[in-house]
């Protein structure tokens, strides 16, 4: 009996362990849900230093960067620490070929050197609550899901105007769980952001695609920006009299080192994860669905790739645009291959088979009965609707002149239908739209992206095409490049010349028959189609999918207990934690990365593995300062097994005293199917070393002004 008791405890013991690290979590949830499990793992805060309403905690020092990362704020002047690819877009709006400061890197000396990019925002979070109960007080499951939806809208509407203090906060109220909860967010916005320093992208993205997503790592992602003010600390649009921002809270820098079962937690923005999809649901994604994106995104990339290697001003103009294809292209391909060898799509629907015993007992018959089937009838009927989907994605998504006509043509229809008066009012908004569009594009790259997809598009999907898609292709046997090219030459959208003489002389007529207006038009109508015969399917699907989640949480059938990431703030804690030994990291122990590795990948002139001169002599040199880990070695990159995904990027690490000791980048291929599952085994978070990113700082760029701001630890 005693052997018997044992077991079981360390059955218990195991899967407890195996659970801490799984977990995106509420702030206001953590001191009933996680505290005491993260006390025994390290942490020395108290629930209270995380978040608090009333006083300054460490979520006041993280904040959204522009809205698809996260970053820190690292001293009490603003500065802001987040990922080099997180700043890649704005570092290359600020570079010329000239002054490359994408290539080269770029340190301010001074508040004065420091630049503005044309759009760059960060986002402080300021409280939350739950509305779970005002909201769903007001619903039922009688109604469609349209009504639902329209008065759920209606109530969010006036909690956000109730929260907003006259427009001081931004207010987001979001659905969790699948529709079954509901909290709202307060947030405060800056929009004076500042470069105030990158490394040279040989080093802020050493290893390049290649290393995109893989073990051993030795990528300086980071770049430091800074937040302005104005002259009583509150949000302004960009001023020379605007004043770094005196922080409420900044977090200090640990360089004291990382060390195996360290304890780490995350802080930050995960965009989306879909732990709790359906079984078909990840099914169409594995089969249809991530197949169109990642041969879409190939094609892109090849084409753009050739362009971009002949002219460095064409590499400026679209390397974030081919970095942001490239990440998710390889992402998608690694989600196929691993959801496939994690069986995740028969493990789901054993869970399935269990819920559909569950709900056939006479008690949850009525409500949750029809679930599973109405579900997958669903995924059923838009499988292939979902590949061309994919397809139109991958095309929106790179080539510009896809979907610019429609987005510039709307206004210029409305221009064109208005009076003197209205064209008066109109005018300076759409010469401001103009001016941004016509930014920055190569027009035969452009041209070949678009014919080459539209011959994807009709050649792949097996879902109705759009009409000129189906009539064009069927005319030249699939090849569009005849039509594009003579539709470049006839539309007016392919130049701002061109849509300025269109002001002088508006006409709708005109409009209407534009080539690319009128393919821009379809494609963008096809994507967001929502035919007839799936009204009904896919309202069942909705109430399905809400239920589903519901009554799986209710029935204890799942052993999740978290909400999907969806960009707002979250904690994700865990341990410092190597992966199996590897040759190829030269390291002690394989859950860091040193030097001496990134020296052993130089490759001369290599576009991914390049290094300076600079960064070969510092090697040699060895002068790591208090930056050297016990070893002598200078560390790049460690791992940590946090739980993260995408929108994580830039968030720091912190460990048990609230101090920074690296920052998140990238998760390991072996767990590329962590947005649907979490594999304790597996599942790693990549994260730059802090000593690695003030050592670049401090030693290699000369800018030990920036070390200077910063409070640091050196236990």
């Amino acid at each position: 009996m005693k052997k018997i008791v044992l077991t079981i405890f360390a059955f218990i013991i195991s899967i407890s362990s195996a659970m801490a690290n799984e977990g995106m979590w509420f702030l206001m949830h953590i001191e009933r849900l996680n505290h005491r499990d993260m006390q025994a793992m390290g942490l020395q805060l108290t629930p209270e230093e995380i978040y608090s309403i009333n006083n300054h905690s460490l979520k006041d020092g993280i904040v959204q960067f522009n809205g698809g990362c996260t970053a820190s704020i690292i001293s009490d002047s603003g500065l802001v620490l987040t990922n080099h690819h997180c700043g890649y877009s704005a570092i290359a709006e600020l570079s010329t070929a000239e002054q490359n400061h994408l290539k080269n890197g770029f340190w301010a000396s001074t508040l004065e050197e420091e630049m503005k990019p044309e759009s760059l925002y960060v986002r402080f979070f300021v409280r939350m609550d739950d509305v779970s109960e005002r909201i769903l007080s007001l619903v039922n499951d009688a109604m469609s899901e349209k009504e639902r939806e329209a008065i759920i809208n209606k109530e969010i509407a006036k909690i956000e105007q109730e929260n907003n203090e006259g427009g001081k906060y931004t207010v987001s109220v979001r659905p969790f769980y699948q529709g079954n909860e509901y909290y709202y967010f307060v947030y405060q916005d800056y929009k004076d952001v500042r470069l105030v320093g990158t490394p040279a992208e040989s080093v802020g993205k050493f290893g390049g695609d290649t290393d995109n997503w893989e073990w051993p790592r030795h990528t300086g992602d980071f770049a430091l920006f800074r937040v302005y003010a104005d002259q009583d600390g509150e949000p302004a649009d960009y001023s020379p009299d605007n004043i770094p921002l005196k922080a409420k809270y900044h977090l200090p820098v640990n360089i004291d080192g990382v060390k195996e079962n360290d304890f780490a937690m995350i802080l930050g923005y995960p965009g989306r994860t879909n732990r709790w999809m359906p079984a078909q649901g990840v099914e169409q994604n594995v089969k249809y669905a991530y197949p169109a994106w990642v041969e879409g995104s190939k094609l892109s990339m090849d084409i753009m790739k050739k362009y971009m290697d002949k002219d460095e001003s064409v590499n400026l103009m679209y390397a974030s645009s081919y970095a942001g294809i490239a990440n998710y292209w390889k992402n998608r391909g690694g989600m196929i291959e691993a959801l496939t060898q994690h069986k995740t799509v028969e493990k789901k629907r054993k869970t399935e088979a269990k819920f559909k015993k569950w709900a056939s007992k006479k008690a949850n018959r009525a409500t949750y009965g029809n679930v599973i089937e109405n579900i997958n009838n669903y995924y059923s009927l838009t499988n292939e609707k979902a590949k061309q989907r994919n397809y139109l994605l991958g095309m929106l998504r790179s080539s510009k002149f896809a979907v610019l006509p429609y987005r510039l043509g709307s206004s210029l229809k409305q221009y064109a239908n208005a009076n003197d008066a209205e064209r008066e009012n109109l005018l300076p908004r759409i010469q401001d739209l103009i001016e941004k569009s016509y930014k920055d594009f190569h027009l035969p790259l452009e041209e070949e992206i678009l014919a080459k997809q539209l011959g994807l598009l009709a050649t792949k999907s097996n879902y109705p095409l759009p009409e000129m898609v189906s009539v064009i292709g069927q005319k030249n046997n699939n090849d569009f490049a005849e039509y594009v090219n003579s539709s470049f030459k006839e539309s007016m959208f392919t130049s701002k010349e061109k849509v300025n003489t269109f002001l002088e002389n508006p006409n709708a007529d005109v409009l209407a028959e534009d080539p690319l207006y009128v393919l821009s038009t379809q494609l963008l109508n096809k994507y967001r189609e929502s035919p007839e015969f799936l009204e009904q399917p896919e309202n069942d699907f909705r109430a399905s999918y809400r239920l589903l989640v519901r009554g799986l949480r209710e029935s204890g059938l799942s052993n999740i207990r978290y909400p999907d990431a969806n960009s707002t703030l979250r904690l994700s804690y865990g341990k410092v934690r190597a992966l199996p030994a590897d040759s190829r990291n030269d390291a002690n122990a394989n859950y860091y990365t040193t030097f001496k590795g990134m020296i052993n990948k130089y490759k001369p002139n290599d576009s991914e593995f390049d290094l300076e001169q600079k960064m070969l002599d510092s090697y040699e040199n060895k002068d790591f300062g208090p930056y050297a880990n016990e070893y002598g070695q200078l560390s790049i990159n460690f791992l940590t097994d946090n739980d993260i995904t995408g929108g994580n990027s830039g968030s720091p690490v912190i460990n048990g005293n609230g101090e920074v000791i690296g920052l998140a980048f990238d998760g390991n291929i072996e767990a590329m199917a962590g947005d649907v599952i979490f594999d304790a085994e597996l599942q790693r978070t990549i994260n730059v070393d802090i000593r690695y990113v003030l050592w670049l700082i401090d030693k290699y760029a000369n800018a030990k002004h920036i070390v200077d701001e910063l409070t640091i630890i050196d236990n």
